[in-house]
């Protein structure tokens, strides 16, 4: 039936209010509104499976030095000017380090005295290092450069411009059209935080491939000046390496490896005092306060409940923990904090002791070590705990 003409003019004059009423919502309808796109969204991705980590390579620099050659040089330097080198011997011990890898035989070190030298060897070797890394990465999946789409790239140990990932790019013959995101100021974060990026990534194009490279130099942070305490644990902690981690979307045909469920960014007010780097004339001097491992035993349990708890699972499901080798007091809050024994977290003293912390790289390095033994079973549960200045804690859920 024609509608009459009165009933077409009530029809049009409802319009301009119902018009009106669209824009002028409340913040409920707004929230119910981005509810519902948020599950659209979801809806939509999940017509494929979750991104997989399809490999991961290592490179460790050519020369080792054991702990108590490291310590001897270390000693020497600083013996003119620290009195109590009976403090310094106890506090290298402590640390549980064997040893380290150096991009340079230790007698180049003595040149690097200003910020400029030890930047220069920085972008000189980090590239090497991460072609190495990136180059295992892609054996190790049965790809080759340019099947990578997105190239996600973290330090914290030197600075360019243009970052260093474009040696990488032009060393390995990757395309010309390849995407990058150059990450730095994540610190030991950036290893989880970059997976968490990468597997983002992918998830909205899951046709594609994105790798994450972490290359960290810390012997090319060493302050000579500095006689604090926390320098004296950074001297003898941290260690040089890089990783790559490649990810490839659901939609893939050849997809294999853990899933990344979900991923979780954490960070904790007020705290940016507590870890990280003070810009100096010499370079990165380290922030280190001994409260870090305070704050993880306060909060990292109740986070990562609820982390979980969003997943409708427990942390007794989690069989794989790949936590930071951030030293022996963040690896005991860990397990405080984890309610775990610690041979749960057994790769990661390992890697500290075999190599000391690799900031970003050091959970790439730890979970290669777990693909690489095959413990892991289909079905099984792991989490990545990343920790960083900020604080910030970076988690990362997957499934075999």
């Amino acid at each position: 039936m024609v509608p009459s003409a009165a009933r077409r003019r009530s029809r049009w004059a409802a319009a301009p209010s119902t018009r009106l009423a669209t824009v002028s919502v409340t913040k409920e309808q707004q929230s119910a509104s981005g509810l519902r796109l948020s599950i659209r969204s979801r809806l939509m991705l999940a017509e494929y499976p979750l991104p997989s980590i399809r490999a991961i390579g290592t490179a460790l620099p050519p020369h080792y030095a054991d702990q108590e050659t490291l310590t001897a040089a270390l000693r020497e330097l600083w013996l003119r000017k620290h009195s109590n080198t009976r403090r310094f011997d106890q506090i290298q011990a402590s640390l549980q380090v064997s040893g380290r890898y150096l991009p340079m035989p230790m007698a180049e070190y003595i040149a690097l005295d200003t910020f400029a030298k030890c930047n220069d060897a920085w972008m000189r070797l980090a590239p090497e290092l991460g072609v190495a890394a990136a180059h295992d990465a892609l054996e190790r999946a049965g790809l080759v450069p340019r099947d990578i789409d997105h190239l996600f790239f973290v330090t914290v140990t030197g600075i360019a411009t243009p970052s260093i990932d474009t040696r990488v790019v032009n060393g390995l013959g990757m395309r010309s059209d390849i995407k990058r995101t150059p990450i730095f100021g994540l610190g030991c974060a950036a290893g989880a935080a970059g997976a968490a990026r990468a597997a983002d990534y992918v998830r909205g194009y899951p046709g594609e491939l994105a790798m994450l490279l972490s290359v960290e130099l810390c012997s090319l942070t060493l302050q000579r000046e500095d006689l604090s305490v926390a320098n004296m644990i950074a001297s003898g902690l941290f260690g040089d390496g890089a990783a790559a981690m490649i990810l490839g979307g659901g939609a893939r045909a050849d997809a294999a490896g853990p899933r990344v469920i979900a991923t979780r960014s954490i960070l904790y007010r007020d705290t940016e005092p507590m870890l990280g780097w003070e810009i100096v004339d010499s370079g990165f001097k380290i922030v280190l306060s001994p409260r870090v491992p305070e704050i993880l035993q306060q909060h990292l349990r109740a986070d990562v409940d609820s982390f979980l708890a969003q997943q409708r699972l427990t942390r007794s499901h989690v069989s794989h923990w790949i936590g930071h080798a951030g030293g022996p007091k963040i690896l005991a809050a860990l397990e405080h904090a984890l309610e775990i024994p610690r041979e749960r977290l057994e790769r990661s003293w390992r890697s500290l002791a075999q190599v000391g912390n690799l900031s970003s790289a050091s959970v790439l390095f730890i979970l290669s070590d777990l693909l690489a033994d095959g413990a892991a079973q289909a079905g099984d549960y792991g989490v990545i705990i990343g920790i960083g200045p900020g604080l910030t804690i970076e988690l990362v859920l997957m499934q075999w």
